[in-house]
Parts: structure tokens; C-alpha cells; sequence
């Protein structure tokens, strides 16, 4: 996390993350030319690389769209999320160069602008087999631009966490625009190949199976009913390990309830399970030096008043709390943002709770 906007500090872990990622797309397009050239020799060098980077740019967006719900599934995968924004900037990089070479080799030469000549030349819009594919391509480069301009933290603070999330929720927009574009396009090229059709849906399968998966290995259990007036008992103190949290649906909003050690004791705190930074899953983190600590990208919150530690000013609602025989029970009203919630003290073994 950082107290002020920078310029990208170059650390080494980033250097090796890009050089990783720009080692791969070197040797992607070696070698998808080179299979080219030996498998299609009538075929220009010029179109072999438009087709290069058009699949180096549908890859590496399967691989950005399977970051998310892998790292959800095992946090070994956490590693890849933390640079996850450079290789949607590489993605866009690769679109541009795919759109950009297509344009100006299929529409460069005529009187019309190029750009007007791939939303003019084909008005066939109601053909499946004539529709202009090309404008779907087009669209789907103008979003990922618009996702690639936005990746700093500048954007992020600025538009707020939940509008910068809800924007960069277009890339499955862009995502289902290239899958149609792709398909469009090899049923509409002299030489199909079924090839292309059968990797497109393990593609399409894969994302929308680990997607799925994650999804509900995430979904919050259900509490108890309501106990002494707004009070909900969520689970039993010994539910919850040490440093860590459960996460559960409280009037619609995903509530991460901590277990932690403090002062020779332990603590029950609950927080907003939603980071301000990208929204990660912070009930998914663990208590670090006294600090929440969110498993995306390292952003820390008190548990007892939602506050990120100075010099940094991001805050999350907090919810009251209190223990009694044992069991956790949560009041599912949000405190505003930075509230203090004293938390529920137990004693130095665990799960001797004390009404608090």
C-alpha cells in the first residue's frame, strides 16, 4: 500500500514479473510463427504475426481471468494477483498491436479512414455468417484501453473502490467481445479449422468452471437465527483459528469475523469483509502485527476501529460484537467506516469466553 500516488517502483520482484511475462510473449510468438510457417508457407509473415498477437492477447486474458478464483481456491496462486494489473496492461499491448496491424493491412490502402472503413466496409448485421466481426474486435480494444488507463492507484482512489471495481468489471464484457470476434472470424476465414472452436470452448469452459468453483467454495454460511434483539449468533468462538477469520452474510453484507491475540489474551472483532483498496476478501487475510491484513495486496486495517494504521487513511465499517457461552454474536448493523467496536474479550485459553 502506499500513503501517496508514485510513479511504478520497479522493485525486484516487478522487474522479474515483467521480464517473466515479456519473456513469454517473445517465445509465444516465435513460436506460433514459427508452427506457422511450417504447417501454412503460403501465408505472409505479416499475417502470421496479426495472428500471433491476437492469440498471445486471448491467452494471456484466460490467464488473467483465472488469477482471481485460483487464488481463492489455494494461496500459492496468491503471488500472480499481486502484479495481475501488468499483465492486463500486456494483454491490452498485444490487442493494440493484433488491431493495429489488422487495420492497416486490411484497411490502410482505400480512401476511407481506416477506422471508418472497419465500421463501414460490411453492414451486414444481420448475417451470422457476414457480420462485421471486426467492429466486436474494435470494441473490445476500446475497453481493455479503458481498463489499462485506469490500472494505477490514482484511478482507483479517485473513482472510489466500488465504481473503479464495477469498471474494471468490463473485461468480461471485452472477454465475451473477443470470443464472438475469434469465432466470427475463423467462420468467416477460407480456411476453417474446427481446431480453433474446440480450444475456444475449454477456454470459455476452464474460466467459467474455476469461476464457478471458487464461487461457491466462497459462499458465506448462514447464521443462526436472531438472538437477545439484533444480536445474531454467527458460530462458536473455537470456529474461528487464531489470526484468521470466518465470513459470513449478515443483511446482505459479508461480514469477516477475526479471532486474534491481544494483550496476553484473545480478541473477537468483525469488519466489512471488502478491502477499500480492490475490494479483496480481507476475511480471507489474516491478523499481522495486530493489523487485518488483506491476502491481495497487503493493505492492513485495526481490528477493533476499521482503520488502516497511519499515515494511511483507508477505513472499513466495523460491527459490534460480544461473546457469551462460547458463542459469537454479531450485530448486523455496519457501524459507519472507522468506528471503534471495542471487540469481545476472552481469556488466555481458547474459547473461554467472557459476556462482554
Amino acid at each position: 500500500m502506499s500513503a501517496e500516488y508514485q510513479a511504478v517502483l520497479w522493485n525486484r520482484n516487478k522487474k522479474l514479473y515483467d521480464l517473466t511475462i515479456a519473456a513469454g510473449v517473445v517465445a509465444f510468438l516465435g513460436i506460433f510463427v514459427g508452427i506457422g510457417i511450417a504447417t501454412r508457407p503460403q501465408a505472409t509473415i505479416e499475417t502470421l504475426l496479426i495472428r500471433g498477437f491476437g492469440a498471445g492477447a486471448l491467452l494471456l486474458l484466460h490467464v488473467v481471468l483465472a488469477i482471481g478464483p485460483l487464488c481463492r481456491l489455494d494461496s500459492r496462486f496468491l503471488p500472480f494477483l499481486y502484479n495481475r494489473r501488468h499483465l492486463g496492461v500486456c494483454t491490452f499491448l498485444l490487442a493494440l498491436a493484433h488491431g493495429g496491424f489488422s487495420i492497416v493491412q486490411f484497411h490502410g490502402l482505400g480512401v476511407l479512414n481506416p477506422l471508418v472503413s472497419v465500421l463501414a466496409s460490411n453492414g451486414n448485421y444481420g448475417s451470422l455468417t457476414q457480420f462485421p466481426f471486426q467492429a466486436l474486435g474494435l470494441l473490445a480494444l476500446v475497453i481493455l484501453f479503458l481498463l489499462a488507463a485506469t490500472s494505477h492507484d490514482f484511478w482507483l482512489a479517485n473513482l472510489t473502490a466500488p465504481a473503479w471495481k464495477a469498471l474494471h468489471m468490463l473485461v468480461y464484457v471485452a472477454y465475451g467481445l473477443i470470443l464472438v470476434h475469434v469465432a466470427l472470424g475463423s467462420l468467416q476465414a477460407p480456411e476453417r479449422s474446427p481446431a480453433l472452436a474446440v480450444l475456444l470452448g475449454i477456454g470459455f469452459a476452464g474460466v467459467a468452471s474455476l469461476h464457478l468453483v471458487a464461487g461457491w467454495r466462497e459462499r458465506a454460511p448462514a447464521p443462526n437465527a436472531e438472538v437477545g434483539g439484533a444480536a445474531v449468533d454467527v458460530c462458536a468462538v473455537s470456529d474461528i483459528p487464531l489470526d484468521r477469520a470466518r465470513i459470513f452474510l449478515l443483511s446482505g453484507e459479508r461480514v469477516a469475523v477475526f479471532r486474534y491475540s491481544a494483550d496476553g489474551g484473545e480478541r473477537i472483532a468483525a469488519v466489512s469483509n471488502v478491502c477499500q483498496h480492490q475490494n479483496g476478501p480481507l476475511g480471507e487475510g489474516r491478523v499481522i502485527d495486530g493489523c487485518i491484513t488483506c491476502p491481495w495486496h497487503g493493505y492492513q486495517y485495526r481490528p477493533e476501529d476499521g482503520c488502516s494504521p497511519p499515515p494511511f487513511t483507508e477505513t472499513i465499517p466495523t460491527f459490534n460484537v460480544r461473546v457469551e457461552n462460547g458463542r459469537v454474536l454479531v450485530d448486523p448493523r455496519p457501524n459507519p467506516p472507522g468506528t471503534h467496536a471495542e471487540p469481545a474479550r476472552l481469556g488466555a485459553a481458547t474459547g473461554a469466553g467472557e459476556p462482554s
